[in-house]
């Protein structure tokens, strides 16, 4: 980004209330006043961090993606996901990611490396993901919370990038680590 559209100053934050803390989240009402001079109301939903997992098994015939499925209420049907979740309050993101994959799949990894790093909704939510992939992978015994019911499932990238592109995976921060995958891998093979 060019260094002029980028603001040096930052957003004074006039009056900051908890009207909501539940155990994943809470939510803010701010009264703020902008870098750009204007003053508003800000409801804004509070997160400690999330951590995502591009779990890849590298095969003879190209990567294969660790996928889940799970039910989410507020979609109000079944997802295909990259295994996910919140970080812990004092947990690096690197634990949390290998906490998250170990316990919804079972599997560990022997590779790790943070590739993307964005806000979530930056309008109203404030959570940073980070996604995280995962290598060298070695299956062993899931553990999933008690409100946790997932089936996992290995499929190619070339499906899972086909299930993107047909609206199969609707989930944002799944779509965004297929497509980086999809880009690594036609990078390697070249123009």
């Amino acid at each position: 980004m060019p260094k002029s559209s980028r603001k040096k100053s930052k957003a004074r934050v006039l009056s900051s209330k908890v009207v909501y803390r539940g155990p994943a989240f809470w939510v803010t009402t701010d009264q703020v006043q902008e870098p750009s001079g204007v003053r508003a109301r800000r409801d804004i939903v509070r997160h400690t961090g999330s951590v995502v997992v591009l779990a890849v098994d590298e095969r003879a015939n190209g990567p294969y993606v660790l996928l889940e499925r799970q039910y989410r209420h507020s979609a109000e049907r079944y997802l295909w996901e990259l295994p996910a979740g919140r970080i812990d309050e004092g947990e690096r993101e690197l634990a949390a990611a290998k906490r998250e994959l170990l316990e919804e799949t079972g599997y560990a990894a022997r590779r790790w490396k943070r590739i993307i790093r964005f806000w979530a909704s930056p309008g109203f939510v404030a959570e940073a993901m980070s996604i995280f992939l995962a290598e060298g992978l070695q299956a062993g015994t899931a553990q999933p919370e008690d409100d946790e019911v997932i089936t996992v499932r290995f499929v190619p990238l070339k499906t899972a990038i086909q299930m993107v592109m047909d609206g199969t995976i609707r989930d944002a921060k799944t779509i965004s680590g297929v497509l980086w995958l999809a880009q690594k891998q036609k990078s390697r093979k070249g123009p």
